[in-house]
């Protein structure tokens, strides 16, 4: 069995690894470090929890070690909750060498993350937003220290390189170091065309061509075969008192649960209506302020609360343990995100349990998603329209009802309105001014 020493892993990093009980590379990892060490840009394909980011922390810490500056590597990933788990990582990593790393994202002070980029860390891992902020209004001695990085990490490329971020990531790249004098290391869990678009491009003279590496990617493997997928179609207008029917059954008392919606609405709403339903319940959406969003993963890690109710922040990347069931409350509009969302369950052979919750509206999307994984759902029977009528239409009803008057009360979704025309006044003013 291959060793990481065996990959040009450094000694001491390896002693970091062994610390941390990883003995073996993954079958990622044994392809792209060698590659990465050797120079070549890399494009790195495997699914959630193979240890795509050891595929590129290692041979980045083991260059860094050898010629130690700041800021060496730039990490850019979508969401807030998979950077800090990137940094962590790092940090844990080279602890042994008194790494820095730099966490650069939305709802952190903007003062205090310029006085650290100013700091010259080894490591800066960004969401590309606020990265954009800074190179747009924080100063040439702040983001100085991007112009000599040695590598560029796109983690979650495929939603990297979508349209959503494509401005913010042009500015990023505009203070970067060019692509011949920098390493580009992309990883996904889903190598789209953009992604593999990438390997055509021309490679500059004295530059090594890009690699790329796919294992097991979503192409071949959809879903696990120890994952179990199921549907309930349901009246839309219903939808919280089938969820707490499902939730509040013998067979799911014990059970972890992430339920997935579409919107941070609906994500306040049911964590507010099961609340009200004594169940134990944190919630993960784009709209909390940073650190109820960093409690509520670790209550949920914790086991304080069994179930998470999240929108697509979640589906990717984030390193939750033994997830038991997955409920999609509002289905995915690309069957993609479905494959992430149902890949927080039945991870590393372990069993896992999905429940799709169809509507009237839904019947495409799910036709859609079954071609794409090449399975029929099956249907739920545990929970029938005479139980929930029964046991949870009246209760959830008025649960439901309570949360709404609350938020209301609150101005739940003003702030965000309110963040957004500032931040366009903000940003527009800047242009102008430059």
């Amino acid at each position: 069995m291959v060793k990481f020493e065996e990959l040009g892993v450094s000694k001491w990093l390896c002693e970091s690894l062994d610390a941390m009980k990883i003995y073996t590379p993954s079958k990622i990892q044994e392809a792209t470090i060698p590659k990465i060490l050797a120079g070549y840009d890399c494009i790195g394909g495997a699914k959630t929890g193979s240890g795509k980011t050891i595929a590129f922390a290692a041979p980045m810490l083991t260059k860094w070690s050898e010629d130690p500056y700041g800021v060496f590597g730039l990490i850019l990933t979508p969401t807030r909750e998979l950077a800090l788990q990137i940094a962590e990582q790092y940090a844990a990593l080279g602890a042994s060498m008194n790494i820095k790393v730099s966490v650069i994202l939305g709802g952190g002070d903007i003062v205090q993350q310029a006085l650290e980029l100013q700091r010259r860390p080894h490591f800066v891992v960004a969401t590309p937003g606020r990265l954009a902020d800074h190179i747009l209004s924080s100063g040439e001695e702040t983001i100085g220290g991007l112009r000599k990085i040695k590598f560029l990490v796109l983690d979650e490329a495929d939603r990297l390189l979508s349209n959503s971020f494509g401005s913010d990531l042009e500015r990023c790249f505009k203070v970067l170091p060019p692509p011949e004098k920098r390493q580009t290391l992309l990883f996904t869990a889903t190598v789209t065309d953009e992604v593999r678009a990438l390997k055509e491009k021309p490679v500059p003279e004295g530059k090594l061509p890009v690699f790329v590496h796919e294992v097991e990617s979503v192409d071949k493997v959809a879903i696990p075969a120890t994952l179990t997928t199921n549907y309930l179609f349901i009246p839309s207008y219903v939808k919280e008192a089938y969820l707490n029917a499902v939730l509040a059954l013998e067979e799911n008392a014990d059970s972890t649960v992430i339920v997935f919606v579409n919107r941070t609405q609906t994500a306040e709403l049911l964590r507010r209506t099961l609340r009200n339903l004594e169940f134990r319940v944190a919630s993960l959406h784009s709209e909390m302020p940073q650190i109820e969003r960093i409690n509520s993963l670790h209550r949920f890690k914790a086991g304080a609360a069994r179930i998470l109710i999240a929108t697509d922040v979640a589906s990717r990347g984030l390193d939750i343990p033994s997830v038991e069931l997955v409920v999609n409350y509002d289905m995915p509009a690309d069957p993609d995100d479905y494959i992430h969302r149902v890949g927080r369950t039945a991870r590393a052979g372990r069993k896992g349990e999905s429940l799709s919750f169809v509507t009237e509206q839904d019947v495409k999307r799910v036709l859609a998603i079954e071609e794409r994984i090449n399975k029929k759902m099956d249907k739920y029977e545990l929970v029938t329209d005479n139980k929930v009528i029964e046991t949870s239409l009246h209760k959830t009803g008025a649960a439901k009802r309570e949360a709404l008057m609350a938020m209301e009360r609150e101005g739940f979704g003003e702030k965000r309105k309110n963040n957004k025309i500032k931040n366009a006044k903000r940003k527009n003013s800047r242009l102008q001014s430059k």
